[in-house]
């Protein structure tokens, strides 16, 4: 019976006080009480007395406070800021949720933090290079650590050709043939002595050359009392045949065909008259300033 007690009245439904207010009072989400009072705080889809919504690390309140939400929980902005906050690389303080947060490779800056190490100009929307945990503008960083032209020392800026060989690297227009000097490009090449060399010019300065036309021997040749010789070149000094896997024998250091030296220079054997060469080791007689091939000295 409501008689002589106070009532509620609710779309036309009478409710005593404790009903009414089990019904369509709200619930504050910290404590778990009624909320009667007429102002209280709504917030992340809850009710709350306005002084329990409080901040989960240090209790503060945060009614009519900024307030960021981590993990399902409440925080006020300095406790957030000092619990997850990132760490400025450069300055060491914490990047505040009001400020611009720039990283990098698990690295955190405040935005006017975010500099060169060596010139200290803004990196900000800029090409930068990292080097031994620290951030450089294109400029420094190329000449600080950029690869160098073995060639004229300078940079290898992007986008430029590059040559190596051997451990080594040039500008395309720095690789060049030690001799004439004109870029090797795609030209094959030969290197000598820590240079490098063209073909052609490789080939007038250090290729083998017949010591008869003072030509290059680019194939085969012969060597005769260590001088090559092309194969065409190596003739008989009288008749010009080619000696070239023949038998000869030389004069006063010329090469002569076995016939040539037979004919030109050899005894005549006394019996026979013919050449007395000792080509191919025959052997041959002398007396009284006579000869005899060695089948032909026989008794008459």
């Amino acid at each position: 019976l409501l008689v002589d007690l106070t009532y509620c009245v609710r779309d036309e439904k009478v409710y005593c006080e404790r009903h009414f207010a089990e019904l369509h009072k709200p619930r504050c989400s910290a404590c778990d009480e009624l909320i009667f009072c007429g102002e209280y705080t709504k917030a992340m889809n809850k009710d709350w007395h306005s002084d329990h919504f409080c901040c989960w690390q240090c209790d503060g309140q945060l009614t009519g406070q900024r307030y960021i939400l981590r993990d399902e929980h409440p925080y006020c902005i300095k406790c957030y800021e000092e619990i997850f906050s990132n760490v400025c690389d450069e300055c060491q303080k914490h990047i505040g949720i009001d400020s611009k947060d720039l990283s990098y490779k698990d690295k955190h800056w405040h935005e006017e933090c975010f500099l060169c190490s060596m010139c200290k100009i803004s990196l900000v929307d800029k090409p930068f290079g990292s080097k031994n945990e620290r951030i450089y503008c294109s400029n420094c960083y190329d000449q600080a650590f950029a690869t160098r032209c073995d060639g004229c020392g300078e940079i290898f800026k992007a986008g430029m050709k590059k040559m190596e060989y051997r451990g080594k690297q040039w500008h395309d227009k720095c690789f060049v043939c030690a001799l004439c000097k004109a870029p090797i490009g795609t030209r094959s090449f030969i290197p000598k002595n820590e240079e490098v060399f063209c073909a052609a010019c490789y080939e007038e300065k250090f290729a083998t050359r017949c010591c008869k036309c003072k030509k290059v021997i680019s194939t085969g040749g012969v060597t005769y009392k260590n001088e090559p010789w092309h194969r065409e070149c190596f003739c008989c000094t009288n008749c010009n045949t080619s000696l070239a896997g023949q038998r000869f024998t030389s004069k006063d250091e010329k090469p002569y065909c076995a016939d040539c030296y037979g004919e030109l220079f050899a005894k005549r054997c006394s019996a026979c008259v013919k050449p007395i060469t000792g080509i191919g080791g025959a052997k041959f007689i002398s007396f009284e300033d006579r000869h005899w091939h060695n089948d032909c000295f026989v008794c008459f």
